[in-house]
């Protein structure tokens, strides 16, 4: 069994307290991935970078995790039947992440399109490595505290959007040292199935155990 799902909950008083905790996580989620999306798409538009652009699509994709989120912590009372329906909803925001991601890559790949150096882009994605990991180890904690599979999953989601900062760095960076503009989009074809993956089994109401 894992942790999300086999954590006593603990009083009601601390299950509400977990579930406030939970809720502070996904409006910072939602507001960090909209300041996130403006940036991206901002600087990508004037720049003309492609690959920021695309990071930014991206984040504006992991914003529906944390709505999705949101709408399960906030049932009255607080109610458990909304957890399966939001663990597959989550799955569905994953497949919807992996689809654009491997639809950009190819798209980059066909048209040789590098991507272009900014430097507004390198420190957004450089800050969100920082900031993704945190959030997803808080966002885990509360996923234990309070049994939701839903958050556990929301949690990797949130892994993969420091994963997918990396690979906007390193495309970056690869391409500005040794003119490997392929790096970008071979790296995002890498972690397409990876999404997938975790996509279809929290649409079967599955975690990975990583998550816990």
């Amino acid at each position: 069994m894992n942790e999300a799902a086999g954590k006593s909950p603990g009083t009601k008083a601390e299950r509400a307290r977990h579930l406030k905790r939970g809720r502070r996580l996904e409006y910072f989620t939602l507001s960090w991935n909209l300041i996130e999306a403006v940036v991206a798409i901002g600087a990508g538009w004037l720049a003309g970078s492609i690959a920021l652009v695309g990071f930014g699509v991206d984040s504006l994709i992991e914003c529906t995790s944390g709505a999705i989120l949101l709408w399960r912590l906030a049932s009255p009372g607080h109610d458990e039947s909304r957890e399966p329906l939001a663990l597959r909803l989550v799955g569905i925001s994953f497949l919807l992440l992996a689809a654009y991601v491997c639809f950009e890559a190819l798209k980059a790949l066909i048209a040789s399109e590098s991507p272009e150096a900014s430097v507004v882009g390198i420190v957004l994605s450089a800050v969100s490595l920082i900031v993704m990991p945190l959030l997803s180890r808080a966002k885990r904690r509360v996923a234990a505290d309070i049994s939701s599979n839903a958050m556990a999953a929301d949690s990797r989601q949130t892994d993969l959007c420091a994963y997918l900062s990396a690979i906007l760095l390193g495309g970056l960076a690869l391409d500005a040292l040794f003119g490997w503009w392929w790096a970008d989009p071979v790296a995002g074809l890498i972690m397409v199935p990876i999404i997938a993956r975790e996509g279809f089994k929290a649409w079967r109401g599955e975690t990975c155990e990583e998550c816990h």
